[in-house]
């Protein structure tokens, strides 16, 4: 699939209305859309696109911005091993070496099973938890080597299919917000004098100035 299906483009639409202006809409398009297949396909940009009112160019350079959006087809987990300083100086490039072997494939690519893609990255804010991982960006810290392979299988087995969804998932439950309870939308285009401004003018003009 690679434009919404009818289910995701209800999402969509529920997920539009919620901004005054729709194009605000476009990060978390793409997550739907990344979810629904994995990764952002080219169809799915030029039909956010169209939902907000933007181009297809306008789409692509909001998704090539984010390491998160992937654009071409990824493995069920991503598993991202951190090589920065602090990473390094604790094993990061050993660990990656490790997943290399233990996966058989480099860096930046996918098993032949479609499962994994393994990936070096730059610092994922857990420096002391050195050395650390993520599998669909979800944490693991102070990896050994036994517990990276341990790891591997336990995805494999699918032991941790409660815990590791499959890559796109941000999270299980999604926010739904009924029309009664949603926040007022203020268009950001009209000039409306904010509400604390006019209770402070009032309170200026009453008995109390």
């Amino acid at each position: 699939m690679a434009r919404f299906t009818d289910a995701n483009l209800a999402t969509a639409l529920e997920i539009v209305s919620r901004y005054p202006i729709a194009k605000s809409a476009t990060i978390p398009l793409l997550h739907l859309a990344q979810e629904q297949d994995g990764y952002v396909t080219d169809d799915a940009m030029e039909h956010i696109a169209e939902l907000v009112g933007t181009t297809p160019a306008q789409v692509l350079g909001t998704c090539s911005f984010y390491e998160m959006f992937k654009r071409e087809p990824v493995g069920r987990y991503a598993i991202n091993i951190c090589t920065n300083i602090a990473c390094q100086i604790m094993g990061g490039e050993e660990l990656l070496h490790h997943a290399e072997e233990k996966l058989g494939i480099r860096s930046g690519s996918t098993t032949p099973d479609g499962l994994f893609t393994v990936e070096d990255v730059e610092c994922i804010a857990a420096c002391t938890e050195a050395p650390c991982l993520q599998v669909n960006y979800r944490y693991r810290h102070r990896i050994t080597h036994e517990e990276f392979d341990q790891l591997v299988d336990d995805l494999a087995a699918g032991r941790l299919d409660d815990e590791v969804p499959p890559h796109g998932t941000l999270a299980r439950v999604r926010q739904h917000i009924p029309a009664d309870r949603a926040a007022g939308v203020a268009d950001p285009t009209v000039n409306v004098e904010p509400v604390w401004l006019a209770i402070a003018a009032a309170e200026e003009g009453g008995d109390g100035k």
